[in-house]
């Protein structure tokens, strides 16, 4: 058992930057000594405010020998290689969902960690959030009975832009893969066929983008359980994150977080904040959770709470809804590839 882990992070925009300032401040144990980004910008300013190293060309760190793991929060079409360049330098890896946008990419990099015998977590915070967590528990107790049905609220304040979307994979794989791990986490079972409807009902630029914005996914588990993830690119109350689970004995459910509970009844109505405005604040706790569970896992030389094989499944799962969305029919993930 090792006292201190030193990390680098790899791609200091908005995610990788936060996880650099808790690395950094924030968790015991830790000791962040780089970052790199392809943003001389970005990196120069990341590096400065917290005092470490400034990478231009993250291969470098894979020769510091001093770094123990580096976190991944660059593109995701980068992903799967550096995660393959971590292991073959022995470096523990975290890496931001998803690992790849094709499943090939995602096994070659697996195998790559199970070659080097190193460690690999992917950032799926929300099963961090202390809500979800504490409802996942209770599901597991009992507390619900034998789970009938799930419903996962995941809506976003505005569209991402446009660029972005054209590079993102789609809502399935940028946006609801989030909720199909989640799904999966809450009710402790493999789903095995889903269906989506989906098309463009805010903006017609995403299907120009050759993506859509709303989106409703039907999920069924191996034991009958069904689920319904319902997604939109924009609500315009702030971003709505809601579950419930409903069983044989009960019904659990997380509603909206705000930024305060303080309620105003007055003779014109009953008032009550808005939810957060969007995932940095509405998850800031879950994103702090989930990296001190990482180098945990790596001071106790324990398993990662969420492996690459959770990754991997959560993409298969958007690739069957995406699947199912081209084709409007339930496709079966085992249509795509065995789980």
């Amino acid at each position: 058992m090792v006292n201190q882990v030193s990390i680098a992070v790899i791609g200091v925009g908005r995610i990788g930057r936060l996880h650099a300032e808790n690395l950094a401040h924030r968790i015991p144990g830790a000791d962040l000594v780089a970052v790199s980004d392809v943003n001389p910008e970005a990196l120069a300013n990341c590096a400065a405010d917290l005092g470490v190293t400034a990478v231009a060309d993250h291969r470098a760190i894979m020769e510091m020998a001093d770094v123990h793991a580096v976190a991944i929060c660059s593109s995701t079409d980068t992903h799967a290689q550096i995660i393959a360049q971590a292991a073959a330098a022995g470096k523990h890896v975290f890496c931001e969902k998803p690992i790849a946008l094709d499943l090939g990419e995602i096994d070659r990099a697996l195998a790559a960690v199970a070659q080097a015998r190193v460690k690999l977590q992917l950032g799926f915070n929300r099963r961090f959030d202390p809500n979800f967590r504490r409802l996942r528990d209770l599901v597991a107790e009992g507390k619900v009975g034998q789970p009938h049905q799930l419903r996962i609220t995941s809506r976003d304040p505005d569209p991402p832009p446009l660029d972005y979307l054209k590079r993102s994979g789609g809502i399935f794989l940028d946006m609801t893969i989030h909720d199909f791990d989640l799904a999966r986490y809450l009710i402790g079972d493999e789903v095995q066929e889903v269906f989506a409807a989906a098309a463009v009902m805010l903006d017609p630029s995403i299907a120009e983008a050759g993506d859509v914005d709303t989106a409703t996914v039907f999920l069924r588990f191996r034991t009958g359980a069904t689920g319904v993830i319902e997604n939109s690119r924009r609500a315009i109350y702030g971003y709505d994150q809601r579950v419930e689970v409903f069983g044989s004995a009960g019904l659990l459910a997380v509603p909206n977080i705000a930024p305060d509970s303080v309620m105003l009844s007055a003779a014109d109505g009953i008032h009550a904040p808005l939810p957060h405005p969007f995932f940095l604040e509405r998850y800031a706790e879950s994103y702090l959770a989930e990296m001190k569970e990482f180098v945990s896992s790596l001071l106790t030389d324990s398993p990662p709470p969420v492996t690459g094989r959770d990754g991997r499944i959560a993409l298969l799962m958007g690739l069957a809804a995406r699947k199912s969305h081209q084709e409007n029919r339930p496709v079966k993930l085992a249509e795509i590839a065995p789980i």
